[in-house]
């Protein structure tokens, strides 16, 4: 496994980092057992970050988690968690609600400090409680030691692109934006450089869109991004070769990208995937799925409030949101 750092923390993250998400059930019925021995062997990989969100699985992910890395010892892995989406539609940012969350987050993962907070999709909410409540309570949690850094996630890149100038942070989670079928992801580094905001990536599969088990119905794609991505599935089929393999290491292999989550609850999956890093790229296959993806190639879906929405522009002109502040 290879490490890289993770913007200016000092942190040494290994380049495949596992997301959590799949221990809630949140895609099929898990076995708790298997989840916990999923997160062993993930660590046996190799793998050191770790997160998590009170999101997944309505708290499932969390307390499954905190169980399973009761037997692990702390230096051996970063946890990071989220603050702010507790559901589907339910959102809350205020300050008095991220100190509870984290003090129930904490709880429920049985550690006392969290290497990572991240609030949670904010594309939803309107930037005033962000700006006014949810990041000045990042840092004062810095200050209390309570987690040793902060950021945001979210799926809209013009997100970053207007948030980003206006606040002090440490790293983004960014997903669906650096992956076989979207690598818009690119034209941000130049901003996260400028304010030295360090960067996770997710998703690596697209949630799903690039998996030979087969897409999900609810996925928010349109039909025709996932018509092409079914082609590109078909074809590395057709080659006996499997499109999840090729995705991580598409993902994994850029070094501009420190690291990129995958979820499973499945051993066999997680060992899987860290072996694949190690792993050179099959260059001609890469080329003719880039080749059959080419058509869809940075199209994405909708997510969150209009604004973050509309056509990108360049993040050096992009307008302050009415009401921020710069950091």
């Amino acid at each position: 496994m290879k490490y890289r750092k993770l913007g200016n923390t000092g942190l040494d993250v290994s380049v495949l980092s596992f997301g959590a998400s799949s221990l809630g059930s949140v895609f099929r019925q898990t076995d708790d057992n298997e989840s916990i021995r999923t997160v062993h062997a993930a660590i046996d990989a190799g793998i050191n970050l770790i997160d998590v969100s009170p999101y997944y699985g309505l708290t499932k992910a969390e307390t499954v988690l905190g169980k399973a890395l009761q037997s692990i010892p702390r230096d051996k892995y970063l946890l990071s968690t989220k603050a702010g989406r507790y559901g589907e539609d339910t959102f809350d940012f205020t300050a008095k609600r991220i100190y509870s969350s984290v003090q129930e987050s904490l709880n429920r993962l049985q550690t006392d400090y969290l290497d990572i907070l991240f609030l949670h999709d904010i594309e939803f909410v309107s930037p005033g409680i962000i700006l006014e409540e949810a990041v000045p309570a990042l840092h004062r949690l810095i200050e209390q030691g309570i987690i040793r850094y902060g950021g945001i996630s979210g799926l809209p890149l013009q997100l970053f692109e207007r948030i980003l100038p206006q606040i002090d942070i440490d790293m983004i989670l960014s997903y669906c934006h650096y992956s076989l079928n979207d690598t818009s992801l690119l034209d941000l580094l130049p901003l996260l450089q400028e304010r030295e905001v360090g960067l996770v990536n997710a998703s690596p599969l697209s949630m799903g869109l690039l998996s030979g088990q087969g897409m999900p119905d609810w996925h928010p794609a349109d039909a025709r991004v996932k018509a092409v991505c079914q082609q590109a599935i078909d074809y590395c089929a057709s080659q006996g070769e499997d499109i999840a393999k090729l995705a991580v290491q598409f993902s994994t292999h850029n070094e501009l990208i420190p690291t990129t989550l995958v979820s499973t609850a499945n051993c066999e999956n997680i060992v899987n995937n860290a072996r694949w890093t190690d792993e050179p790229l099959n260059e001609a296959l890469l080329n003719k799925v880039l080749e059959i993806l080419a058509p869809i190639h940075n199209e994405s879906w909708r997510s969150g409030l209009e604004e973050y929405n509309e056509q990108r522009r360049n993040s050096g002109s992009v307008e302050p949101i009415e009401g921020g502040r710069k950091a």
